[in-house]
């Protein structure tokens, strides 16, 4: 009885599966067709269920040929001490490399620095500094101080570039969710005023310029109806819309768009019930009329944190690969296939 119930789930999920409808794109003779998805939450979790469906490590093993320095203070604040990992090659040229700042999710109110271990240690062993940062959660200190600690962060990363084999002109930052907000903020406004506050003395005279921001479902607009009742904008921050609605636009990367904003490269699932895909399909709108380069992957059948699925995740890297391989390469110029039509 008990196989029939399972041949007969299998079934159910085989008639429901969704093909991603994307195009696949060629990269030196290559093409990487984004993966099936699912009708919903609740399918995809009966796949995981039934081993359809694989995740990645989330804590894998630090590999002898990368090198992990760990817990380095970049920022204090009052007594709390706010640190970076950094993750390279043991192998690596002694030419300096481009850095990959990555900063975390969790709604802003949870999430840590190591959960981007299992990029991290994939991007040192493909030549990259791979950086990850702390910052202040919501529960400790509200807007615009995680934007500033990120802000900070990165001019923390160019004022240390010679000691850790950077090179300060080809910085890329990249989050999910949450953080995929923070790194569009800092990305596209981290030198005003509101975000500059904070940083260190001997960090002021480096700017949070990055040549590339990677956006994994992170929420553009926070003005939107939808995003103005969800409990998340609002504890982070700390007030309603109502009361003060230029502050929710101050904290909404699409108001901060124009043409010299970084390139961008978007990921989201149309599944998504945490950011809606709507914010990322506007995004693409906004960035396509300030004619900022940007490539804009809109995964059928797939939820919020999609690239915790391994093929998901392999799908992401290459196109990640793709894309930093076009910005961050000195002297390139970011001409289409990023750069949107007319």
């Amino acid at each position: 009885m008990k196989t029939k119930k399972i041949q007969l789930i299998s079934l159910m999920l085989a008639a429901f599966l969704v093909f991603s409808c994307s195009v696949p794109v060629e990269d030196d003779g290559r093409s990487f067709s984004a993966p099936s998805g699912y009708r919903s939450e609740t399918m995809m979790k009966v796949a995981y269920a039934l081993g359809m469906l694989k995740l990645v490590d989330r804590k894998p093993e630090v590999p002898a040929d990368v090198l992990e320095i760990k817990n380095i203070e970049y920022k204090s604040v009052d007594t709390l001490s706010l640190q970076l990992d950094i993750y390279k090659s043991r192998e690596a040229s002694t030419e300096p490399a481009p850095a990959l700042i990555f900063v975390h999710g969790g709604a802003w109110k949870t999430g840590k620095r190591s959960d981007y271990l299992p990029y991290l240690i994939d991007y040192a062993r493909k030549g990259y500094v791979a950086i990850t940062v702390s910052y202040r959660l919501s529960k400790v200190a509200k807007f615009p101080a995680a934007v500033q600690d990120v802000a900070c962060a990165v001019r923390w990363v160019k004022s240390q570039a010679q000691t850790y084999g950077i090179d300060p002109e080809l910085i890329a930052l990249i989050g999910g969710s949450a953080g995929g907000h923070l790194s569009m903020l800092v990305g596209y406004a981290g030198d005003k005023d509101v975000f500059s506050e904070g940083c260190a003395d001997e960090l002021k005279s480096f700017d949070t310029s990055v040549r590339a921001v990677v956006n994994l479902y992170g929420p553009a607009d926070l003005t939107t109806d939808e995003a103005k009742q969800r409990n998340e904008p609002n504890g982070f921050l700390g007030v309603p819309y109502d009361e003060n609605p230029e502050l929710w636009k101050t904290a909404s990367p699409r108001f901060h768009i124009h043409r010299a904003v970084p390139p961008t490269l978007i990921f989201h699932g149309t599944i998504d019930t945490v950011v809606p895909v709507d914010q990322s399909d506007n995004l693409a709108q906004w960035l396509r009329s300030a004619r900022v380069p940007h490539d804009y992957h809109r995964l059928k059948g797939w939820p919020h944190a999609m690239d915790l699925s391994v093929k998901v995740n392999e799908y992401c890297q290459f196109y990640m690969d793709r894309f930093l391989k076009i910005h961050l390469e000195k002297d390139t110029l970011t001409f289409p296939p990023f750069l949107p039509p007319h």
